[in-house]
């Protein structure tokens, strides 16, 4: 009965029309609140997840989870690479060469990172095989000094594949005509898009050419290593270091990178918990909107009491027609988050083409576009955490009008 009596009449409330209109506004102002708070909500949260995984795998998929390296040439890095792998964590191990220098193109002059890299063990330790947009890293062969690089690299120096450029090096020799920079031309056989602030730094060449440009006599720097769970990279990586016989140091993701990644993740915390204000804020609008409610309805409330109603059936009503506004306001606020949340790449895109300007650059952030990625826990949180504050918001006004006296409100009728 109690159940019945209770949703019956607020229901009823909620769809009446009211004599007073500045209550309908409030209610529809509370109920607006809660919409946009919750599609917001929704949206950062999406957006901040879609930043976490690009992080992972574009960035963490182009440099290594984690290296071995040491102070000599690694002639034998056949035997070394052997020995990482058999450690149960790491999937992957490749040789690499890695150095800086300065690309000039017809008077344009770009710094850049360059690996060296053999192209068919790469596969194992990188997804630059997989976004490759002009070329092939097999075009990469030992001694013809061929190179790929960046999408955004390629673009500012005015480079299409085939055109020649020169790498110089942060090194001098010493000739006859006195001290010189070290140069070297090479040949543009590809270029690569990822979509991250490596388009615009990294050239990519054969490690055998990578060597003799460092004067290496043919050897690698270290060996890259890619890991199955990249979270234990600073463990593994000690790991098999201390395996290995010989003076080897070690890097791993979390000291290239692992500050943005901190970055990101804090980021989304305290977005998701300036937003959750936001969204109590609204929810509480729905305390002013039943206070005056209650006053507005004091007489009917009196004579639902003389009826026989109970104070619990009327602080039933009330909740109910709290819970109505609220919950119409988390569902329209999912509806419309998600339908923002997933087409935000798209619609992003379209307003930088309408408008001409670029809301994400890759020289500044690493990545170029706007990523989004929807998780059902994220709205399961968000509109269940929604409702408990939509139903807490009601306790105190549906309190208040349980506590009405009939006689007292009936007087002055």
């Amino acid at each position: 009965m109690y159940q019945s009596l209770a949703l019956t009449i607020g229901l009823r409330y909620t769809r009446a029309k009211r004599r007073n209109h500045f209550i309908s506004f409030i209610s529809l102002i509370s109920m607006l609140g809660l919409i946009l708070g919750v599609a917001v909500l929704i949206i950062v949260l999406s957006v901040m997840n879609g930043f976490d995984r690009e992080l992972r795998q574009r960035i963490l998929g182009m440099v290594p989870h984690a290296m071995v390296q040491t102070t000599d040439p690694i002639m034998d890095w056949q035997s070394l690479a052997a020995q990482v792998t058999n450690h149960p964590e790491v999937t992957g191990a490749a040789p690499f060469v890695h150095g800086q220098g300065m690309f000039t193109y017809k008077g344009r002059v770009q710094p850049v990172m360059f690996h060296g890299i053999l192209p068919a063990a790469e596969k194992q330790v990188s997804i630059l095989p997989e976004h490759m947009h002009t070329g092939s890293l097999d075009s990469l062969q030992a001694g013809d000094f061929n190179l790929v690089m960046g999408d955004i690299l390629a673009r500012n120096m005015g480079l299409k594949v085939g055109d020649k450029v020169t790498l110089i090096m942060p090194e001098a020799s010493l000739t006859v005509a006195g001290i010189v920079p070290r140069l070297k031309r090479f040949t543009l056989t590809g270029i690569f898009k990822v979509g991250a602030e490596l388009d615009a730094s990294l050239a990519i060449m054969h490690m055998q050419d990578a060597s003799r440009l460092k004067r290496l006599g043919g050897g690698a720097e270290g060996i890259r290593l890619q890991l199955d769970d990249l979270f234990t990279a600073p463990a593994v990586v000690t790991a098999v270091a201390d395996s290995l016989n010989g003076d080897y140091w070690t890097s791993d993701w979390t000291r290239t990178h692992g500050n943005l990644f901190q970055a990101i993740q804090m980021e989304r915390r305290m977005l998701a918990l300036l937003l959750t204000l936001i969204v109590a804020v609204a929810a509480f609008n729905i305390v002013s909107t039943l206070v005056m409610l209650v006053v507005d309805k004091q007489a009917d409330i009196a004579i639902l009491r003389t009826l026989g109603a109970t104070p619990r059936d009327i602080m039933g009503i009330f909740i109910v027609q709290g819970l109505v506004i609220g919950l119409f306001g988390i569902l329209v606020g999912v509806l419309l988050g998600l339908l923002v949340a997933l087409n935000i790449t798209e619609l992003v895109a379209w307003l930088e083409q309408l408008f001409g300007f670029k809301v994400l650059s890759a020289d500044v952030y690493f990545i170029s576009y706007f990523p989004s990625q929807v998780k059902l826990d994220n709205i399961v949180l968000i509109a269940g955490g929604s409702l408990i504050l939509t139903l807490l918001a009601t306790l105190y006004p549906a309190w208040k009008a349980s506590r009405v006296e009939p006689a007292e409100a009936l007087r002055y009728e």
